[in-house]
């Protein structure tokens, strides 16, 4: 069984137990977060959405709040 999410404007392909790195979410390490926007439920049969499956929810555990690195805008005048 597997679900299409969409987050931060991007489209996630996850199953139970995957570790993805997706951009910042609302919350601290440990909490229990809830996506709402669920594209498709696959498995046997899939269930596609238009554009949202009603009633599907994937729930995460917020593992990390990281940062990217840094980015140094130099201009030489």
């Amino acid at each position: 069984m597997f679900a299409v999410i969409r987050t931060g404007g991007k489209q996630y392909r996850v199953a139970e137990d995957d570790v993805i790195k997706v951009d910042k979410v609302a919350g601290e390490p440990g909490a229990i977060i809830e996506f709402a926007e669920v594209l498709v439920v696959g498995g046997d049969t899939p269930t596609l959405g238009a554009p949202h499956v009603a009633g599907a929810t994937v729930a995460a555990e917020v593992l990390d709040q990281g940062r990217g690195d840094k980015v140094i805008a130099f201009k030489k005048r």
